[in-house]
């Protein structure tokens, strides 16, 4: 067996399953695509990150302003 990879195409009406390997254009499709989503999950944990800093960030002005941290956190609707 190669180390390129495989597809599977399966026949719904028969059943039939044939292997074959990937195309240089189909492999090369695949890593634009592992790292397109790659860099959209390092983006949307970055966005997370951002949004519990801001949080934080006003939670503590909150309390500094004489508020229990009860009432700030109700503010920010936590």
């Amino acid at each position: 067996m190669s180390d390129t990879p495989m597809a599977a195409e399966i026949n719904c009406e028969t059943g039939e399953i044939v292997y074959r390997e990937l195309t240089p254009a189909e492999i090369a499709q695949r890593d634009q695509d592992a790292a397109a989503a790659a860099e959209e999950e390092a983006a949307r944990l970055a966005e997370e990150a951002a949004k519990e800093a801001a949080k934080a960030s006003a939670l503590e002005k909150l309390t500094a302003m004489g508020l229990t941290e009860e009432e700030a956190l109700a503010i920010l609707g936590q």
